[in-house]
């Protein structure tokens, strides 16, 4: 499984020049299989417009599956050269809580917006997805239900059969309770998606310094992420969905802080590439 991270930042993006090495983008990951060219997107945020180049001229072909449908997981998908073009297919997916077209009109319509979804040109196609298991574009998709304020929000974990990658983008476990550390609970929807997993992407937008104050905002702490990735086996974990106002000197720092521990602890940054090749020893399925 190739994993491209075309978006990191949360909430807004973020220009200038305190924000380039990390990138201002908001979130959008891309999946392929191998080499392939990417077939499954997670989420369409500002990040989406990265994947075009990266298609070298074609056509996107494949599935956008969105965990939520906050502005800043939805605004790339009418800025996406090599989904609006004739030759292209796009099946979009997004969590159930009504018709996918009228939800997403809500903002890609006038007067917000001069076209509506339905208008983007190409073979585009708008569905629902339930918790659960399902096939997407050759993966194994789990879909489970984590807190997050403001409709519904899934949690993804990936897998081809041979890897796996959980996906938590925006997460807020405090609503189950103060957890172990007041950061939040470990609970179970978190921890199936996470367990075992050979990359987790988390929510990391707060410092424990922050938290306090924002709590309710909907987000995790990053001490959070890394205790999850700890608890359930995680050996690398990339804290994602940095601040707007999170500078690249900050995330040195905050990486550089979390060193030493017993899972790999990386700050999430914009065109970073990573192949997770199938562990020694792992039996393929598993």
């Amino acid at each position: 499984m190739r994993i491209v991270l075309c978006g990191v930042r949360g909430s807004t993006p973020s220009p200038g020049p305190q924000f380039v090495r990390y990138g201002g983008n908001t979130s959008c990951v891309a999946l392929s299989h191998g080499s392939e060219r990417p077939t499954l997107v997670l989420d369409a945020g500002t990040g989406l417009q990265q994947l075009t180049p990266r298609l070298e001229g074609e056509a996107f072909r494949g599935t956008i599956l969105l965990t939520h449908l906050h502005w800043d997981h939805t605004h790339g998908l009418p800025f996406f050269p090599s989904g609006d073009r004739d030759d292209a297919r796009v099946s979009l997916v997004m969590p159930a809580q009504g018709d996918p077209v009228s939800l997403l009109e809500r903002v890609i319509s006038p007067p917000h917006f001069p076209i509506t979804p339905s208008q983007l040109r190409g073979d585009w196609s708008f569905s629902s997805i339930e918790p659960g298991e399902h096939s997407i574009e050759g993966y194994t998709v789990q879909a489970l239900e984590i807190p997050h304020k403001g409709g519904m929000m899934l949690g993804y974990r990936v897998s081809d059969g041979e890897v796996s990658l959980a996906y938590m983008c925006d997460h807020s476990p405090i609503a189950f309770g103060p957890g172990p550390q007041g950061f939040g609970e470990y609970h179970s929807n978190a921890c199936a998606l996470a367990q075992g997993a050979d990359l987790l992407i988390h929510d990391a937008q707060h410092t424990a310094e922050e938290f306090p104050a924002v709590a309710s905002f909907g987000h995790s702490a990053i001490d959070y992420a890394v205790g999850l990735a700890e608890s359930c086996g995680v050996p690398r974990l990339l804290l994602f969905h940095h601040s707007p106002a999170r500078t690249d000197d900050e995330l040195d720092r905050i990486e550089a802080s979390w060193q030493g521990r017993t899972v790999k602890v990386e700050a999430a940054r914009e065109q970073m590439v990573i192949d997770l090749p199938k562990p020694p020893g792992r039996v393929s399925g598993s």
